[in-house]
């Protein structure tokens, strides 16, 4: 199993990335003879690959600014969208956390993968402290009182 993902790799570009058309001629190839644990093994070594190893730690109830890469045409400009973190869900490569702000007297919410290349990076501007993993009864805030979090000590 190890040498097929090293095969895998060495068959990318120079810095180690994965070449897709390789990958899944040897994955067409071979998988109907893999053991279920072997093909789990293969599908989490390429996930941890893909794993940020700098992201910074955040919980439910925080501020946040998460910077987010946006293309538009050929120009790429980075994106800033602050608010408050009302959940966090999933694990690994598969890890999302939703932020919530108020934007011209509307709530806005957007999902982002913890671990996606297009988030440059997550800042945090304050520190809440709450009970819940999951803070949906701030929808049914109206005003200053959707932002009143305590803040953590």
């Amino acid at each position: 199993m190890k040498k097929l993902i090293a095969n895998i790799r060495d068959t990318g570009h120079n810095n180690g990335e994965i070449n897709t058309g390789a990958f899944l001629a040897n994955l067409q190839m071979n998988v109907l003879k893999w053991k279920e644990e072997e093909k789990m093994e293969l599908i989490r070594s390429l996930e941890a690959d893909q794993l940020k190893n700098n992201v910074e730690s955040f919980n439910t109830g925080d501020t946040v600014k998460v910077h987010v890469k946006v293309k538009e045409g050929t120009r790429e400009r980075i994106q800033v969208f602050e608010g408050i973190v009302i959940k966090r869900q999933g694990g690994g490569i598969r890890e999302t956390f939703t932020v919530r702000r108020i934007a011209s007297g509307v709530g806005v919410e957007r999902a982002f993968p913890v671990h996606s290349p297009k988030i440059e990076k997550i800042q945090v501007i304050k520190r809440g402290k709450v009970r819940r993993a999951k803070l949906h009864y701030i929808r049914q805030r109206i005003g200053k009182a959707a932002f009143k979090i305590k803040d953590k000590k």
